[in-house]
Parts: structure tokens; C-alpha cells; sequence
């Protein structure tokens, strides 16, 4: 996942990143002093180059793309000095399937006076998460529940007092304050929190007991335009395959253009605007809309197996306590063709430059030999599909989430040459930032926020299948105030790379690339992991912080562990 540039707003909020670094805030916590060490560049530039070659064809789960690089990574691993993950195997096979709607009825909207039909594409998009032939969602009361939210600890619930069963929620985007210039507010002010993003929003909706949950596209507050939503959620879907007492599905989930939402609303007699303004404040009420929902579509689903690779480093004194770093292997497969034809997308950069980095890893943290705790090296597959295969292994651990103490996520290294800091993708979430700060200042580095905190970035990589359920984690992305040409020449690598590559057939392994700069971010990543193996606190997240209830309920029904 590629972020876009800094930007002077961001460099503004660093205080908010910085402001627990000092011994103070360290309180409390055991941080070891680690000491540097020697990771093999050599490494990085045979396995990026090997998994990013056409031999490999783009790495596409279930093709012989992923027979390839399950068999590179369980060879290297194994070198390396680690053990196989998952009770004698390298691998964790990941049940995934993949439902293609088609057909599609008009998403019509009825009521007294009100018979409103809006065209599949241009004014509306739905899946479902159900494994079913044929979905019908038909007569569903429209019930408008703002952001829909519920958040205990923070006194908000958007549901209060209304039964949601069988009828369809109308959600807005983003959380209630969105647009807020500050990082202060019941939801962060800018910074995006989990009750933002539209998958918070779908499960919330199937917790309530609702038939179907429409939100409402707005560009601004969701970061993308109508495009992507319409190209997103159409054609195949790919999911991670529901185990046993798996969590309550809505029918139908889908997405509405912005007029088309208003014009619902003001069907219902309401005025969006002041509908909108009141669903930002405390207290705001569910509006029943007295309208009804129908539509219907069939799918095609088929099934397959794909498979996470897991090599450990057992612990010498803790060996039942985890460490998790985790990098997706997978990427596009052949996607639309380069000029020249080349319709391979490589994933030179996304992301074969951070699996090569487990590995690298791997190698120099056995090389200094076990930590006090267990190391574990998981390269998971369908990130670009949603995140399937980390949250196939969140939701089916193959050690339990209550003894995993934290984690690392690696996601695209960035060929930028050396910054003079890193860029951390969700600031002031957890006790972890206290041991980055510790890192960084053994690197002589800084840490820079987002500079796009309403993006909601820190919701969109693997890493956010184990926050979701507890495990506190970090994700840190390379820096762009680069030793040479400063924070103009990081945005001009990001923009670059992001216009020309991403995603892209052209996102390829170049020999004369200057690693420097992933060699320093890797020596950052070895001295967090090692800090973390040889500690002996088990870091939460910060109070009010979306996950921390989780955390602390897994925590209290845990024998062992935190």
C-alpha cells in the first residue's frame, strides 16, 4: 500500500507522534538497549529479485505464481535458522473464496409517493458476504443511522434504542469528526478511527441484526472517488472462508452515490444537510425513514486454497509468548497490459521488498541468536484481495492472540535512499510508540505522522486483522524527509512511483537500485522485534483507543500470557 506525499500539515502534527518519547512516558515498560547488527543486503536484492520476476508471473494466489514463492520462502526460511510455524509445517493453508455478483436488479426504493430505482454501477454497487447462490433483500426498512457507530468507551452509540432487525442501514462515511483540523475530538478530530472505515461499518450493521447496510459516498471523507468504489466492489470478491460460530452476515452490503443518498433522504422528507450535521453530534438519534429497499442478484462463488507461510525463532526463556512480523507475499497476477505489452504486475516494491525483508530478518536475528521470547516470521497471501490471508490466521491463530505480545508490518519499501526519519501510519495508538521512539533514538532518527491521518491508512494492511482482535501493532513505512533533497524529493519518489508503478506492470526489480535507505529501515524493524523478544512487559493500547476493550477482555479471560 502506497501512501500519498507529506505534506506541511503533516509535518505540523509530528508533536502528537513525539510527545510520549520521554523517559517519562517510558514509565513502567521494560525497553532493552539492542544493539546493532549486521542484515544482509544481499539478501533483500536476491529475494526481491526473485519473487518479482516473470518466472513468478506477479504472484497471483492459486496459480503456480504461489507454488513458486511458498516453495522460495519455506527454502530461505529454513536457511535462515528458523523452525516451521505451524506444528511441523511451513505453512498455514488459508480457505478462501471468491463470490461474483451478477445480474443485478435495480436498487429500488419505495414508500408512499416514493418509487425511486437506482441503476446498478452508475448510482449504486452491493455484495454479499454469504456463501449463497441467489441474494434477495426485499421490502427492508430504511433506517438512517448516521455514522453508526457504537463506541462504549466513548459514549457513543448511533443504535441506541432501535431494533435493526431485518431492515437495511443507511451509514455515512468516515467517523462523526471528520473534517476536524485538530487531532482532538470524540474520534481523533482528522485522524481516521476503525468506526470510519466501511468494514467497521458493515460488521457493526450484521451485529445490530440488519438485513443490509448502504453507505452513503462522500469523496472527501472516504479518500476516493465514485471510480473506485464502482470498480472495487464489482466483479469478483475474495474473502477468507467462514469457519464455525463465524460472526452474523448482513444479506446485502453495498455503496450509494452521493446524490443518490440525498435523494433518498429527501424522499423521506428529510433535509441531508441537517440530517448530515446532526449525526456529528453526541446524542444523535437513528431516523426511521418510512421507505423500504428491494433488490436481488445472483453469484457465481467458487472456492480455493491458498497458503500463509510461518517460520519461528523459538524463545529461550518465554517461548509461549509471541512476536509477530508479518509482510504479504502475493500481488495482481497479469493485470491490464504496459504499452509494450507486458501484462505482468511484478510487485517489485509492493510487495516483494517486505517479504524479502522477513527473511532478511529472520537470518540476523539468528544469527545473534533466540530471544527471551518466540519470534515469528508470517508471510501472508491475499492481502491484495482484502487482507484474507492475515485475517484467515487473526481469526484461526496458530498461536493464540492472548500470547501474542505485538507486532511489526512491512508493506512496500520504498527505494528512496536514506531519510532522516520514518513515517508511523497510526501515532498515539498503543504503548508501542514507546519502543519506536526508543528505536529511533538508537538510530538517530525522528518519527513523522501520517500526513494523511483521515485516510484511515493504519485500517488498510495486514497488520489491522491482529489489531482488530487485540494484538497491539505497528505499522511504519519509510521516511520522506530524505538525507539528500529533503521532503521535496520524497514526495517526487512517492508521486513517482505511485503514477507510474503501482500496481502496475512496471513495478519491477532494478539492479541499480540504492538500498541504503531500506538497510536502515530494516536495521530499525530488527531492533524493534529484538526489543520486544527480550522485554518483559506486555505493551497495550493507549485508553480510549478503539481496540483496547478487546485487548483487555482477551486479557482478563486468559490463563496465561498478558
Amino acid at each position: 500500500m502506497i501512501r500519498t506525499s507529506l505534506t506541511a500539515a503533516g509535518a505540523l502534527l509530528l508533536a502528537a507522534c513525539t510527545a510520549g518519547s520521554d523517559e517519562g512516558a517510558r514509565a513502567g515498560l521494560d525497553i532493552p538497549d539492542i544493539a546493532a547488527t549486521d542484515i544482509s543486503e544481499q539478501t533483500m536484492k536476491d529475494i526481491t529479485e526473485q519473487l518479482s520476476s516473470d518466472e513468478f508471473e506477479g504472484r497471483m494466489p492459486g496459480t503456480i505464481g504461489e507454488e513458486k514463492t511458498v516453495a522460495l520462502l519455506t527454502e530461505r526460511f529454513a536457511a535462515a535458522g528458523l523452525e516451521p510455524g505451524n506444528n511441523g509445517s511451513w505453512v498455514q493453508e488459508a480457505p478462501l473464496v471468491e463470490i461474483t455478483g451478477k445480474d443485478f436488479a435495480p436498487l429500488t426504493i419505495s414508500g408512499e409517493g416514493t418509487d425511486i430505482a437506482l441503476e446498478y454501477g452508475s448510482d449504486w454497487v452491493g455484495v454479499t458476504y454469504r456463501e449463497d447462490a441467489q441474494t434477495t433483500l426485499e421490502a427492508s426498512e430504511l433506517v438512517f443511522v448516521g455514522y453508526g457507530v457504537n463506541a462504549p468507551e466513548r459514549g457513543w452509540n448511533d443504535y441506541e434504542g432501535v431494533d435493526m432487525t431485518g431492515k437495511t442501514a443507511v451509514i455515512l462515511v468516515n467517523d462523526p469528526d471528520f473534517g476536524t483540523e485538530s487531532l482532538e475530538g470524540p474520534f481523533n478530530g482528522k485522524a481516521m478511527t476503525y468506526y470510519g472505515r466501511w468494514t467497521y461499518k458493515y460488521e457493526e450493521a450484521a451485529r445490530q441484526g440488519a438485513a443490509g447496510a448502504i453507505i452513503i459516498h462522500d469523496t472527501e471523507p472516504a479518500s476516493y472517488g465514485w471510480n473506485v468504489v464502482e470498480s472495487s466492489w464489482s466483479g469478483p470478491q475474495a474473502y477468507a472462508q467462514r469457519g464455525e460460530n463465524a460472526p452474523a452476515l448482513t444479506v446485502m452490503n453495498g455503496w450509494v452515490q452521493n446524490e443518490a443518498g440525498r435523494q433518498i433522504l429527501e424522499a423521506a422528507g428529510q433535509d441531508a444537510d441537517k440530517l448530515f450535521a446532526a449525526a456529528k453530534k453526541e446524542g444523535f438519534k437513528t431516523v426511521p425513514l418510512g421507505l423500504e429497499a428491494s433488490t436481488s442478484f445472483s453469484n457465481d462463488i467458487r472456492t480455493f486454497e491458498s497458503q500463509n507461510v510461518i517460520g519461528i525463532l523459538p524463545g529461550t526463556e518465554a517461548p509461549d509468548e509471541y512476536v509477530i512480523h508479518t509482510a504479504h507475499w502475493d500481488h495482481l497476477g497479469r493485470c491490464t497490459a504496459a504499452p509494450d505489452g507486458d501484462d505482468i504486475c511484478n510487485g517489485a516494491v509492493d510487495n516483494a521488498t517486505g517479504t524479502a525483508a522477513l527473511v532478511a530478518l529472520a537470518e540476523a536475528h539468528a544469527k545473534v541468536g533466540p530471544a527471551r521470547r518466540t519470534l515469528v516470521f508470517l508471510a501472508v497471501t491475499a492481502e491484495e484481495s482484502g487482507l484474507l490471508g492475515a485475517d484467515y490466521y487473526a481469526a484461526n491463530p496458530v498461536f493464540p492472540l492472548d500470547q501474542t505480545v505485538g507486532g511489526i508490518n512491512m508493506d512496500a519499501f520504498l527505494i528512496a535512499g536514506p531519510s532522516k526519519d520514518v513515517t508511523v501510519v497510526g501515532p498515539g495508538k498503543s504503548q508501542l510508540d514507546q519502543f519506536l521512539e526508543a528505536a529511533l533514538e538508537a538510530d538517530g532518527r525522528v518519527s513523522t505522522p501520517n500526513p494523511n491521518p483521515e485516510a484511515g491508512y493504519y485500517y488498510r494492511s495486514d497488520h489491522f486483522a491482529f489489531a482488530k482482535r487485540g494484538v497491539p501493532m505497528l505499522y511504519v513505512d519509510g521516511g520522506e524527509d530524505l538525507v539528500d533533497g529533503g521532503t521535496e524529493a520524497g514526495a517526487g519518489v512517492a508521486l513517482d512511483y505511485r503514477e507510474n508503478r503501482y500496481h502496475g506492470p512496471k513495478d519491477e526489480y532494478d539492479p541499480n537500485w540504492d538500498w541504503s535507505g531500506v538497510m536502515a529501515d530494516l536495521q530499525l524493524f530488527y531492533r524493534l522485534g529484538r526489543m520486544l523478544g527480550m522485554s518483559t512487559s506486555w505493551p497495550n493500547w493507549n485508553e480510549g483507543d478503539e481496540f483496547k476493550a478487546t485487548r483487555d477482555e482477551t486479557c482478563t479471560a486468559a490463563e496465561t500470557g498478558c
